[in-house]
């Protein structure tokens, strides 16, 4: 049988037994990688390895057949994908002021609805990708249509329907939706900005304000330049979009629970996560004294969908050097796009 072969090419076998076709072996390693090299082989064999360290080189592996495959509903994904169409387009066309269900008006929202759901993609596409790489079974992005005259989306998000293997596929599946739709991002930025028009603040009038991360604001001082003491810049659809991205990027990037940051925090860290975990908890209430609707929120679904991450099948293999600065480099990127006050009524 293909299982104990590889087990007997890649580990010492000390003990095996079989029932209903779940195998659970203990195993040592003649050398460092060859518990690496086990997992990748018995997961490309479409095999769940669970592994759990009983002393020093000596583990037990509980190996499950993974079932078949169903196919999904791809009508679902589609439908959804056409609905947020259209609600980021109606929202496209009330960012400029139009009636969009006046005449042909709704088409002006095309820059805005092609932007955001560009951004939208590449993120969830990204994680869908890595998932498949590293044979965990997920579903296509299910796209979140919301008629909201501002934004008209929710996101999109993907199911993980099998267990994440070990930290380095959590780690490149969490981090791989953030960087993607940055890349999209940053360029849709760009062009925005250079549409965009600086124009006289009006006086004794309310209006809604966005703050800036890091990152827009340096693209901002790039492309636009100063703006003028009594002036402020009014973002085309495409740059709102593209600061959008970035606060959604900064979002997920947080590093707890079960976000893009959480992975990658728990990738980096192992169970060592808990404590910068529960930190980032209290930094999201403190951050409720610059915008209390949105961190307060986000707080409490943290705390209600959990602030700890669960382990992966195999927690014994590390990070390697590359997987290490990757982990770091996706941290700084939450840095670049957090936004203390990402809106501010006056």
């Amino acid at each position: 049988m293909e299982v104990y072969e590889i087990l007997g090419r890649y580990s010492v076998v000390h003990h095996i037994e079989e029932d209903d076709g779940i195998i659970v072996a203990v195993v040592s390693f003649p050398e460092k990688d060859f518990l690496t090299r086990l997992d990748e082989k018995l997961r490309k064999k479409n095999y769940m390895v669970k592994v759990e360290r009983l002393e020093e080189n000596l583990y037990r592996l509980v190996i499950i057949p993974l079932p078949g495959e169903k196919p999904g509903k791809l009508w679902i994904h589609v439908i959804l994908f056409l609905l947020t169409i259209l609600t980021t387009m109606i929202a496209g066309a009330f960012q400029q002021g139009l009636n969009p269900f006046q005449g042909l008006n709704i088409l002006k929202g095309i820059p805005f609805s092609f932007s955001i759901m560009t951004i939208l993609l590449f993120h969830e596409m990204g994680h869908y990708i890595m998932s498949r790489k590293h044979g965990v079974r997920a579903t296509l992005p299910y796209f979140i249509p919301f008629p909201h005259p501002l934004i008209g989306t929710m996101g999109a998000v993907i199911r993980i329907k099998s267990p994440i293997p070990n930290r380095k596929a959590l780690l490149e599946i969490g981090a791989a939706g953030p960087w993607a739709g940055i890349l999209v991002a940053i360029p849709i930025t760009i062009i925005g900005l250079a549409m965009s028009s600086i124009m006289p603040i009006p006086q004794n009038q309310p209006g809604i304000y966005l703050g800036d991360s890091l990152l827009f604001k340096f693209l901002s001082s790039v492309i636009v330049g100063k703006i003028p003491e009594g002036y402020d810049l009014y973002l085309h659809p495409m740059a709102f979009a593209g600061w959008l991205g970035f606060f959604v990027t900064s979002l997920n990037l947080l590093p707890i629970g079960q976000l893009d940051g959480g992975h990658i925090l728990y990738a980096l860290l192992g169970k060592n996560h808990e404590k910068i975990a529960m930190l980032t908890w209290v930094f999201l209430i403190i951050a409720g004294i610059f915008w209390w609707k949105g961190w307060l929120t986000w707080a409490i679904i943290t705390l209600f969908l959990g602030i700890r991450h669960p382990q992966p099948l195999n927690d014994e293999i590390p990070l390697d050097r590359q997987g290490k600065w990757l982990a770091i480099a996706s941290l700084l990127l939450f840095v670049l796009t957090f936004i203390p006050s990402p809106i501010v009524v006056k």
